[in-house]
């Protein structure tokens, strides 16, 4: 029998990838969405459900989700939201604390490539523009997982392509700031530039 922890787990895995799936789907952000929701005329489930229908062509069980998660995450479309400073500051502690600087060198080369969002989730950070374009956090205590989505990169040994119906298309891991080099850099702007 799954253990509690093990099924909640189970569950938050699949909302994520739901919540992605649905970004992708409807072309915005969750923290657009949300803010639709938030700031509609509309108090009732069942009218912000129709709403996002009708006006921004979301299917209903994608409808209905993003209400739930706007009403119970209100705070993810407000000022409120968690910086990525403070996010480095939660997840890189501990055994992991010397990992942060290897995120900060990705976090520099992304800001050099134009306008994105920052969405801290529990472990990681998601980059998007319409859609989230890379994931970063990290994997072990020795390594940063870089996830990028983009259909198709030159091959090469660093990279490893994913499964279809996974939150990114390629991983990478990295192990010392020097691996944030001019080929992920272009690996980076490859992904950036699909995202928008």
């Amino acid at each position: 029998m799954m253990q509690l922890g093990a099924m909640m787990a189970t569950m938050d895995k699949a909302l994520e990838t739901q919540l992605n799936n649905i970004e992708q789907r409807s072309g915005q952000t969750l923290q657009a969405l949300s803010h639709i929701v938030l700031s509609s005329e509309a108090q009732k489930h069942g009218e912000l459900v129709k709403m996002l229908k009708s006006d921004h062509g979301l299917g209903h069980g994608d409808a209905n989700v993003v209400v739930h998660y706007a009403k119970k995450s209100g705070a993810f479309a407000t000022d409120d939201a968690e910086s990525e400073s403070q996010a480095f500051q939660r997840i890189y502690v501990d055994k992991k604390q010397h990992l942060l600087p290897i995120h900060q060198q990705i976090s520099k080369a992304l800001a050099n490539l134009g306008e994105f969002e920052t969405a801290p989730k529990k472990a990681n950070i998601s980059y998007r523009r319409r859609k989230q374009f890379c994931l970063v956090g990290p994997a072990t205590n020795t390594q940063v997982e870089l996830g990028l989505n983009v259909k198709q990169l030159p091959d090469s040994p660093r990279l490893k392509a994913l499964a279809a119906g996974q939150m990114c298309n390629y991983k990478v891991r990295i192990a010392d700031v020097s691996e944030v080099d001019s080929e992920l850099i272009t690996w980076l702007q490859a992904a950036y530039d699909a995202a928008k």
